[in-house]
């Protein structure tokens, strides 16, 4: 798992990329996020930057963080076309998420979507845990187990899938209110054109204050 989704991998994907595409944010995060006050959020494995650029645009102060230099400059390059006052907003960081550790009790949200861990899954997602402020969010999003198109569309091997409910365990129950934990369908457009259905892991929940 470290060598196959290590630097080398996510910096060959993106540089296949040869324009930055105007890119959506995930559903997800539009679904939960939005009724949240801005405040300081970190994007945890940021790619191009969708998430990133539509939280700036309602306000939030962004630390982006992504493994691939690719990702970034893709990333960047959208978030000055969308607008010098959102991507001023925005903090790129190159950074492995399997070592790099953000500051304790810092964001208002930690919003993670799809991470294909390197390392140990529970080591990320609390490291990432930690960084929530008192009385802010923690949302995580990944390959559902019964997710049957998602190795279709991503490539994505059974090791990276998970329940909300296996991240929902590992967190301290006196430290957190779950707020969500659920799986929930969403379509796509597969490579060939065809549409798939797939499923996500959903887990958002608030840190007591």
């Amino acid at each position: 798992m470290t060598e196959e989704f290590g630097k080398d991998f996510w910096e060959q994907r993106y540089r296949g990329h040869t324009a930055p595409r105007v890119r959506q944010p995930n559903a997800q995060l539009v679904a939960e996020a939005a009724a949240l006050a801005p405040g300081a959020a970190l994007d945890a494995g940021c790619g191009e930057g969708a998430d990133a650029r539509w939280l700036a645009g309602r306000g939030w102060r962004v630390t982006a963080v992504d493994i691939a230099a690719a990702a970034l400059e893709h990333a960047r390059e959208q978030a000055e076309m969308s607008g010098a006052e959102a991507a001023e907003r925005i903090d790129w960081v190159e950074a492995d998420l399997t070592t790099w550790v953000p500051p304790a009790d810092h964001f208002d949200l930690v919003s993670t979507h799809y991470v294909h861990a390197a390392a140990s899954r529970e080591a990320l997602f609390g490291r990432l845990a930690a960084a929530v402020a008192p009385g802010g969010t923690l949302l995580v999003v990944g390959h559902h187990p019964s997710g049957h198109g998602t190795a279709a569309v991503h490539g994505a091997p059974r090791e990276v899938h998970f329940t909300a409910e296996e991240i929902a365990a590992d967190l301290d129950a006196a430290r957190w209110e779950i707020v969500v934990a659920e799986a929930r369908t969403r379509s796509v457009t597969g490579h060939g054109g065809q549409e798939l259905t797939l499923e996500d892991a959903v887990l958002r929940a608030r840190k007591r204050p």
